[in-house]
């Protein structure tokens, strides 16, 4: 039995996070630059992406680009913008026909102009799709999500249009990139690294981890059917005790 058919629908993950690691590790094994495992990366991303529609899943956020990604070197990081921007241009007709809203988070503006002009184009033509929002977390920081996120707040507070007794999970929530997106109860990280990254630290408080040695190029939909699989078995208390839950 392939992990598709075993999937429990009443079940299934409302929102999947994904941290894409590995394309240079499987670029340096193929013998070939750094680069050329990024543009592979595409291939994995467009599967992911239509296997969470066939599935089901209503959200998907894709780790594309850290704050610290930044610190690379720069024909890397003209390459990936490059990547990036064709990616989007090309993509956009298929979003749409698959009913996939683009989204972003992170600090947009330090991207290149060419990068932020095609990105809001991008998500200005599929706002009204309604089957799957597919976020990109671009030159993202959770911390400095967070820090931005109490900044609003202390300003609200110095302003006098909000109160110390306001501020609440829900508002600090409501302050974050991530506002009208639900929490993710399931987190994929590719390449047999165990870490979250600085990745959306807030928003993960509970949710389940899935680690995989598979290089980010070779992850497919069967991978994630897997995952998915994976993360029904387990038991989701919330801090309660197994007998609360039935």
């Amino acid at each position: 039995m392939d992990f598709k058919e075993q999937i429990d629908y009443n079940r299934l993950p409302k929102h999947i996070a994904v941290i894409m690691d590995g394309n240079g590790r499987w670029a340096k094994g193929q013998g070939k630059v750094r680069v050329f495992g990024h543009e592979q990366g595409v291939l994995s991303v467009k599967d992911i992406v239509e296997g969470c529609v066939e599935v089901g899943i209503e959200y998907l956020t894709l780790y594309a680009f850290s704050t610290e990604n930044w610190n690379r070197p720069k024909e890397e990081v003209d390459a990936l913008m490059q990547i990036l921007i064709s990616t989007i241009n090309k993509e956009t007709e298929t979003l749409n026909k698959n009913n996939i809203r683009l989204n972003a988070i992170g600090n947009i503006s330090s991207l290149p102009q060419e990068c932020i002009d095609d990105l809001k184009e991008a998500m200005a033509k599929t706002a009204h799709n309604e089957k799957c929002t597919l976020t990109l977390a671009l030159s993202y920081s959770a911390k400095w999500e967070i820090v931005e996120a109490a900044k609003k707040i202390a300003e609200a507070v110095k302003n006098n249009s909000i109160s110390l007794d306001d501020i609440d999970e829900n508002l600090f929530s409501s302050k974050l990139t991530t506002v009208n997106i639900p929490d993710p109860e399931l987190m994929i990280r590719t390449s047999g690294e165990h870490r979250i990254s600085n990745y959306l630290l807030w928003q993960m408080a509970y949710t389940e981890f899935y680690f995989t040695d598979i290089l980010w190029p070779d992850f497919r939909r069967e991978d994630l059917f897997e995952a998915i699989v994976d993360y029904q078995k387990r038991e989701r208390r919330f801090g309660k005790i197994s007998e609360q839950l039935n």
